[in-house]
């Protein structure tokens, strides 16, 4: 009698791509009940994994200055502990410029988690490889490469129109084809207009000088825009089917995709691509800036500080940290970038793996409160006031010409504890400082928003 995959269901076995190729052998050799039992004990769904009872240790790099931050420490602090619960992670770390991003047991920004031959995409959340990249412009005029670089950086939503759009190299593409996870003509599409974009938030086109040269620099801070969103989805969804069987209980946000499958190695390969994508777009701006200005870069280097990272069996997942350890970065050229705030340097450092930052510094300044609280705080002041106050001496821009004051410093945690909380705990060494002329961020994408256009238009 002809064995079919409803027997294998009716013994506790989930359908899967193994089971034509079970079924063909158990019906080439004709195996009996027992024969065919002890056959496919190899693909039995292992026990499931329980949350841990205790949480993994955790370094805390971070202190409270006052009232609002203790709040803020005490949160993250507890959202740490029942992250660290999670059955793959074996370490982690906290940072000085760590927020909650959610309900307790996510991951927070500047946290640092290391798990076992796992992948959590929910740890590199939605904004894949949000990097920085620096470019020396020698003695140019600040002012000619904040003016050269606004007229060809895009911020917003979506990707350039046709006719502005940016080339996306024909190798790249061939790498997104040649995956499972980013071979589809939709992604490849809008992976070639959102190239040389920077969308919204916090990201942005800083440009200061050199406190050790004197030389111009110009800093962009961004991700993998919606071809990263587009991959982080996809990855939670394989994630959560593991989820499913391999561990229950754990948070659907800290769901993890094993590296020793096909997935987990799709998945990190598609990581890898990802990032080449990032760091071409940022090329992209620095050299049409070059190039408008005609001037030869005198130095480039970037990293990444919302990724995966390697080391053997182990996947360093920082959200929000900054690799100081060479074997994290296969491509590295110079040292390190942290930036503050609009209004403050952007730090230039080195380090190595210590015992407290497992190999990684903070990624920038971090909030105490979130952006709607933020601007509560500040409704007694006109945006214009608030602009004025925070910004007076700086060439500050907005994408969109309308303020977010979201994004001005008040913003963000105290530059200056940051700072002194790297060297309290010995997490980096400051190598120079690009001191600040001006810079480009997005606006208020909220107030002109497409489909607020399209509603106003109905009516």
């Amino acid at each position: 009698m002809k064995i079919t995959g409803n027997e294998n269901i009716e013994l506790g076995y989930r359908p899967g791509k193994w089971f034509a190729d079970a079924l063909e052998h158990i019906n080439e050799n004709e195996l009996n009940q027992e024969e065919m039992e002890n056959y496919l004990d190899q693909f039995k769904d292992p026990d499931p994994l329980p949350l841990n009872e205790n949480p993994a240790d955790f370094i805390v790099n971070i202190t409270a200055e006052n009232e609002s931050e203790q709040d803020n420490v005490e949160k993250v602090t507890k959202t740490m502990q029942t992250l660290m619960k999670t059955p793959t992670l074996v370490a982690g770390a906290i940072m000085p410029d760590a927020c909650p991003t959610g309900p307790e047991g996510h991951i927070p920004v500047g946290g640092l988690v290391v798990a076992k031959n796992a992948i959590h995409p929910g740890f590199h959340s939605a904004d894949i490889c949000c990097s920085v990249m620096l470019t020396d412009f020698g003695k140019t005029d600040p002012k000619e490469v904040l003016d050269a670089a606004h007229s060809i950086t895009h911020f917003g939503y979506g990707g350039r129109e046709r006719g502005q759009q940016m080339p996306m190299s024909a190798k790249l593409m061939e790498e997104f084809r040649g995956n499972l996870f980013l071979n589809e003509e939709r992604l490849i599409s809008i992976a070639r207009s959102h190239m040389g974009t920077q969308g919204d938030g916090n990201h942005f086109l800083f440009v200061g000088i050199s406190k050790n040269t004197g030389n111009t620099m110009m800093i962009t801070h961004h991700g993998s825009r919606a071809p990263g969103a587009i991959l982080y989805d996809k990855g939670m969804k394989v994630a959560n089917r593991f989820r499913q069987i391999l561990s229950p209980e754990t948070l659907k946000e800290n769901a993890w995709i094993p590296f020793e499958t096909e997935e987990g190695e799709s998945y990190w390969e598609a990581l890898q691509i990802i990032r080449k994508w990032t760091k071409e777009n940022h090329e992209s701006i620095h050299n049409a800036t070059l190039e408008k200005l005609n001037v030869e870069k005198l130095d480039r280097y970037w990293n990444e500080h919302n990724f995966v990272f390697r080391d053997g069996d182990l996947f360093y997942h920082a959200k929000g940290a900054t690799p100081l350890d060479d074997k994290f970065l296969p491509d590295i050229t110079g040292p390190r970038l942290i930036p503050l705030n609009m209004a403050e340097p952007v730090l230039i450092v080195s380090g190595a793996t210590n015992g407290r930052n497992l190999g990684f510094a903070p990624h920038g300044a971090g909030r105490n409160f979130s952006r709607t609280q933020h601007k509560r705080s500040l409704s007694h002041k006109t945006i214009e006031e608030v602009f004025e106050e925070e910004t007076k001496g700086l060439d500050i821009r907005f994408f969109t010409n309308d303020i977010d004051i979201s994004e001005l410093p008040s913003a963000y945690k105290n530059a200056q504890n940051v700072r002194s909380q790297i060297k309290e705990f010995g997490l980096c060494e400051v190598l120079d400082e690009v001191m600040p002329y001006g810079c480009i961020m997005a606006g208020d994408v909220q107030k002109n928003a497409p489909w607020k256009k399209k509603k106003k238009f109905r009516k």
